[in-house]
């Protein structure tokens, strides 16, 4: 099985089309389909379906795009880091990362960051909740920085903390839930989860750390926009960054509740993989993070890592 002939699949299975994934990998279509069909006949299957539409893969055919979509990318990574290795900086990086850190972290890191390697491209992704880490177990992502879950799995994830921050119930400006005291009495409100289900988010975990029961969802959100466009214009509670919640963007729209329960404490870290630990590239990037969160923990009387 050759490398041409898998970058041709891929090519064939994005493009939607055998003329499209020919003019991308830049051959002619015929010599692509014959590419195509080497596989099918090496592998003794139908790898690709043609429709009114173009071309779709088969079940077997989606099986091998995947994984040859992550050979790809493995073997874009070990190029770029033996590149790095030699002292030449060059690639790219994937950092998924929380609102709070995309305000307070990222623009920062970004700026040292850049000017020290130019040649490298940081692509930023926002994820409200990342305490499940799908996308870096898929090496979706090559780092996240959020809050760090206190059940990470052992050996399997790199961990630095970074700063910290509260999670405080949020509401739209003049909404009865204003009045509310205590958590329990939040319990009937219409809460907006972070995630990608209603088992997840640090609403759930609030009530649970408080020996209460989790209140209905209202929505489930992974959008900063959707988030605060749902709190400011319905009748939902929310928890989100105190530091986010009294930006004056925010705070013209929604107003914290004040409760005994002052609000989720959460330790902000970056986490990658184990055997990601060690690229330079990544070394990097989390010595302009923690350059970053010194900053910020000087700027706000927090002692980094406390």
């Amino acid at each position: 099985m050759k490398l041409t002939t898998l970058n041709a699949l891929v090519a064939a299975v994005e493009e939607g089309s055998l003329r499209g994934a020919a003019r991308q990998v830049g051959i002619s279509q015929p010599a692509l389909t014959k590419m195509v069909r080497e596989l099918e006949l090496e592998l003794g299957a139908a790898l690709l379906q043609r429709t009114s539409r173009g071309v779709v893969p088969t079940p077997q055919g989606k099986v091998l795009y995947e994984r040859a979509v992550k050979a790809q990318r493995e073997l874009g990574l070990a190029v770029d880091e033996i590149s790095q290795m030699g002292g030449r900086m060059v690639g790219q990086v994937h950092l998924g990362a929380v609102p709070l850190a995309v305000m307070l972290l990222v623009p920062e890191t970004l700026r040292t960051f850049g000017q020290e390697f130019p040649d490298i491209r940081l692509r930023i992704s926002e994820e409200l909740y990342v305490a499940q880490l799908q996308k870096l177990r898929a090496q979706e992502v090559d780092m996240t920085v959020g809050g760090i879950p206190h059940d990470l799995s052992t050996g399997e994830f790199f961990v630095e903390p970074l700063t910290s921050t509260s999670m405080v119930a949020t509401v739209r400006k003049g909404s009865p839930w204003l009045k509310a005291r205590r958590l329990s009495d939040l319990q009937t409100a219409r809460w907006v989860f972070t995630g990608s289900n209603s088992e997840s988010g640090y609403a759930k975990l609030f009530f649970e750390h408080h020996g209460l029961t989790p209140p209905r969802v209202g929505a489930i959100v992974n959008s900063t926009l959707a988030l605060l466009s749902l709190v400011a214009t319905g009748d939902y509670v929310a928890l989100m960054p105190r530091q986010i919640a009294m930006q004056p963007l925010a705070a013209q729209f929604i107003s914290i509740i004040e409760i005994e329960e002052k609000g989720f404490e959460l330790e902000v870290g970056a986490i990658l993989r184990s055997d990601a630990a060690s690229s330079p590239v990544l070394r990097h990037l989390l010595a302009h993070l923690h350059r970053a969160a010194n900053q910020l923990n000087r700027a706000s009387g927090v002692v980094e890592g406390a």
